[in-house]
């Protein structure tokens, strides 16, 4: 989930893997991969991904969006439907549209997972501040800054949003978000992971010191991995994309995987090739080459 800007780097002409397997999923990041930075969807891509679908291979979405993000894409789901959001929080089916959509998988973080990490961060780097992303509802403390494209139901401190008897409190937690004024983002970063250790996964994909902590083990690769393997498809028959680090572990597990041209550092040395950036279709371009291929 990324706002307020791209990341950039110089545009490079695409470098391909060595071929594994045929492909049978796409697995593509949204903000800064697969959508432009005005985010929207370009023509050339809705028709590689159409034509990927129609050639049988399976397009999923995984997004750190929450899933009343996904307008954006919503009509190119195709027939399964599905789209990994929340960096894996969620598995969810899109068919009904933006407001209707239905949660087909979650993977939560326990409260006393989220109340620790709060904890914890506070400790390591006083003036962080907190938000509290649900299934359904999202709410932030008073000093979290206004990044994302809505109105919280609540504001008042984490350990209030996060307490038994909170606003929701039935509703799962699917992550928490936690912004700093000062520091490095990739600074930040390590020192929230050394801070929390394994009471949750942290991550990030915004240009901002803004990191998304989720449930142990939680990430865009693990719950890839269970979808996969729902459908008896090994890592080598998956083609990943990806621009930010909460991308890294997906584009490591993944047989075949491109950064962006646009990428952040750690993206490209995770990544097995690299293609040109989000603004320039790189998805696209890797797609149809891989279509021309098996004809």
């Amino acid at each position: 989930m990324r706002e307020n800007g791209p990341v950039t780097s110089a545009t490079r002409q695409p470098e391909t893997p060595a071929a594994t397997l045929p492909p049978r999923l796409i697995a593509t990041d949204l903000d800064g991969t697969l959508l432009r930075d005005d985010k929207s969807v370009s023509e050339r891509t809705v028709a590689a991904l159409a034509a990927a679908e129609e050639a049988g291979i399976e397009v999923f979405f995984v997004t750190g969006r929450p899933a009343r993000w996904m307008d954006v894409v919503s009509d190119h789901v195709h027939g399964h439907g599905l789209a990994i959001c929340g960096n894996g929080a969620a598995v969810v089916d899109l068919h009904g549209g933006p407001g209707a959509h239905r949660f087909v998988k979650v993977r939560e973080l326990a409260r006393e997972n989220a109340l620790d990490a709060v904890r914890l961060l506070r400790e390591a780097a006083p003036g962080t501040v907190f938000a509290v992303e649900q299934t359904y509802g999202f709410y932030q403390e008073p000093a979290y800054p206004k990044l994302h494209m809505e109105t919280p139901d609540t504001l008042a401190p984490a350990e209030q949003l996060l307490a038994p008897d909170a606003p929701g409190a039935g509703e799962p937690v699917l992550k928490i978000l936690a912004f700093h004024h000062e520091l490095d983002p990739d600074a930040f970063l390590t020192v929230a992971r050394r801070a929390v250790g394994d009471h949750a996964t942290i991550t990030r994909s915004s240009p901002s010191a803004l990191l998304e902590i989720s449930g142990p083990g939680v990430s865009k690769a693990s719950t890839l991995e269970l979808c996969c393997a729902e459908r008896g498809i090994s890592p080598e028959e998956v083609v990943a994309f990806g621009d930010m680090p909460n991308d890294v572990e997906m584009l490591t597990w993944a047989g075949t995987s491109y950064a962006m041209g646009n990428a952040h550092p750690a993206v490209i040395a995770a990544a097995s090739g690299r293609t040109v950036a989000n603004n320039e279709d790189g998805v696209a371009v890797v797609i149809e080459k891989i279509l021309a291929e098996r004809l």
